[in-house]
């Protein structure tokens, strides 16, 4: 997986906080034990697959799948080797940039918890979340967030916690090796005790010096820390001491931040021809939690997001699909963009089998966060009720979303009608969700208050008359003066009428009308005309 443009690494001039000083931070690290193979296939896949996956450098096995370390595959092992234990074997050579990408992807991503992040040595990602655990639930919360994420993204992962950025860094590693999910000391009166009990070969500078140290029964880092700083200096050099004079928070190490990119673009190469919308989601996600994660670090909500599936190339070549989701607010939440992201894959019908995904966001605005109220709000939020919209506009389509809808015409029929939510917002460009709040109607002149019913009949109903009364159901009495209506003389809907409130036995209140005869007509045939009677809506 790559993600373009990658974060930029920045040089922070803030160090890291040593044991002494009076405000505790906290660290997570994140390991990646597995990244090597899982840029080629992701963790999912290998779960649902029973094929054996291999992945070689200069020719020698660095990693593996659990079906091929079941069949016999061991690390070291050369390429005849492994093809013949497992003939049909998926082989694959490292590729340091994917590598590099997929770092850069998974930091892009948990810049949502975090503005502090900064990629390490040996496949492993740093937080400085010490301002956001409160925020997200609590420590415990926190690290399954980060583990949600990183999962989504399609790697696996181990995670370490300490109040120093080594410790961590080191706990995640160790907990690598000891096959756990993490481990993670919290308190800095036991922070040395713990890493005293961790293994030497986790730190880097003691690579070319394990010989040396296993003749000195040199095990762990305690049987480190109790040799003679001096000799061990002469005899190993200046980067062993320094390393582990960071692990121990005796010496500060400056980080480097990732920075994200001004405007956001990312791609995903699939590992195999996709034709199914729902394995397109599974792997889409994984760009929507980095557009999440660049969201959160450049303080902007999303109102329109471009998804890109590019098809076969060369002779067969397809043009690409692209699916544009537009937003009738400004989102940067995984509550409201991911169902979203969902319904609309769901309604797409691929022409062709897609190769690669690309996402990116034509459309942001600032982000503007309402701050908590010391007591709960009981009034619905507006942006929730949009939200709303937007989905069910993307689950049912536009046509049978609808809103009420007002034309500037005395003719009730025409005055009120049912209009999508999507009329008169077509701004961002066809078939797009409405931008904002549906705009009002020009400014008209005061007018009195007319009395109109909550319903409407789409059609009038006729009235019998009896003893010179309308009637329905039982005699009507008019309750009202009348309200007339002269208008639709420029077409041919002429409406003549004589609107009036009328109320029944049953004090059910109507409003009824009596269609006066038109202008057209005979004079003479409009007074001897019997008046004709309608029912045209109900009040509430």
């Amino acid at each position: 997986m790559s993600s373009k443009p990658q974060p930029r690494p920045v040089q922070d001039s803030q160090k890291s906080m040593s044991l002494s000083q009076t405000r505790e931070s906290m660290w997570i690290a994140v390991h990646l034990p597995s990244l090597e193979m899982e840029v080629f296939v992701p963790h999912w896949q290998q779960a649902e697959s029973a094929s054996a996956v291999v992945v070689l450098k200069q020719n020698r096995v660095i990693a593996m799948s659990a079906v091929a370390l079941q069949a016999g595959v061991r690390f070291g092992m050369r390429r005849g080797g492994v093809q013949m234990l497992i003939p049909e074997v998926q082989i694959f050579m490292q590729d340091s940039i994917r590598e590099s990408a997929a770092l850069s992807a998974v930091a892009l991503a948990l810049l949502r918890y975090t503005p502090q992040v900064s990629i390490a040595e040996d496949a492993s990602i740093l937080l400085d979340i010490g301002a956001s655990i409160r925020l997200f639930g609590g420590l415990s919360a926190l690290r399954q967030q980060v583990r949600a994420t990183v999962n989504m993204l399609g790697y696996s992962l181990t995670t370490g916690s300490a109040p120093t950025a080594k410790a961590a860094w080191l706990f995640a590693r160790n907990a690598a090796l000891q096959q756990r999910q993490g481990q993670f000391c919290l308190r800095t009166s036991h922070l040395f005790a713990a890493l005293d009990r961790l293994p030497v070969t986790l730190l880097n500078s003691s690579a070319d010096w394990q010989d040396f140290l296993q003749g000195l029964a040199c095990h762990q880092l305690a049987d480190l820390r109790k040799l003679p700083r001096s000799g061990l200096q002469r005899r190993c050099g200046k980067d062993l001491i320094t390393e582990m004079d960071q692990v121990y928070s005796l010496r500060s190490s400056a980080q480097l931040w990732v920075l994200a990119e001004p405007e956001f673009h990312a791609k995903l190469e699939l590992p195999d021809r996709l034709d199914s919308t729902d394995a397109l989601f599974t792997y889409s996600r994984s760009l929507l939690c980095q557009l999440l994660g660049w969201l959160n670090a450049q303080k902007l909500a999303v109102k329109h997001i471009r998804l890109e599936l590019q098809h076969e190339r060369g002779r067969l070549a397809v043009p690409a699909t692209i699916l544009d989701i537009h937003m009738a607010v400004a989102s940067w939440q995984e509550t409201h963009l991911l169902p979203l992201f969902k319904e609309k894959l769901g309604n797409l019908s691929l022409p062709a089998s897609v190769i690669t995904l690309m996402l990116s966001a034509p459309q942001t605005v600032a982000l503007e966060v309402p701050s908590d109220s010391l007591f709960p709000e009981t009034v619905v939020n507006p942006a929730n009720h949009q939200h709303l919209l937007t989905l069910l506009v993307a689950r049912l389509g536009a046509s049978h979303v609808l809103r009420p809808g007002s034309k500037e015409d005395h003719r009730p029929e025409i005055a009120n009608q049912w209009i999508s939510v999507m009329e008169n917002h077509s701004a961002s460009g066809k078939n797009s969700i409405p931008t904002s709040a549906p705009t009002s109607l020009p400014s008209l002149p005061s007018l009195p208050s007319l009395l109109r019913p909550t319903w409407l009949l789409a059609k009038a109903i006729a009235l019998e008359v009896r003893r010179h009364k309308p009637y329905f159901g039982s005699e009507l009495n008019l309750i009202s003066p009348a309200e007339r209506i002269e208008a639709g003389w420029w077409s041919d809907q002429t409406q003549v009428r004589d609107y009036f409130v009328a109320i029944s036995a049953e004090h059910v209140r109507y409003w009824i009308y009596r269609e006066r005869p038109s202008h057209a007509n005979n004079a003479d045939n409009a007074d001897n005309a019997e008046p004709a009677w309608f029912l045209h809506g109900i009040f509430g």
